[in-house]
């Protein structure tokens, strides 16, 4: 497991993101609820650049008497990223697509040492082979 110093911790506010190259691999860090959360930037639909895609509180539709669409409004705590090749939506707090729980993104694991925040990526995939 390789380690990369990537952020400040200051570098990113509440709600923003951030995608950087680290051993390789393209990632999207979020920073939520103070924290910090780390995915790879590859869309499981078909690859796309997904963590690159806009941030935005997920959608709630509402229905009518009749059933018929009456309007929206957001959710006051749940925070979606969308692919922007195809809109696929997915929770950015778990990875998990909003429709499908098949489809989730692939995780970064991040700590936050004095200040500093590092992610830590898996041998095999900083190396593809394992070379």
């Amino acid at each position: 497991m390789a380690e990369y110093r990537v952020a400040r911790e200051g570098d990113l506010a509440e709600g923003e993101k951030r995608v950087f190259v680290a051993g390789g691999v393209e990632i999207g860090l979020f920073r939520l609820d103070g924290r910090f959360i780390a995915w790879r930037n590859a869309c499981p639909h078909q690859g796309g650049p997904v963590c690159q895609g806009r941030i935005f509180r997920r959608v709630i539709a509402e229905a009518g008497e009749t059933g018929r669409p009456a309007g929206r409004r957001y959710h006051e705590r749940d925070v979606n990223i969308v692919c922007p090749w195809h809109g696929a939506e997915f929770d950015i707090r778990t990875g998990v697509h909003v429709g499908s729980g098949l489809l989730r993104l692939a995780p970064v694991a991040t700590l936050l040492r004095d200040g500093a925040v590092h992610v830590a990526i898996a041998d095999e995939v900083e190396h593809g082979d394992g070379a």
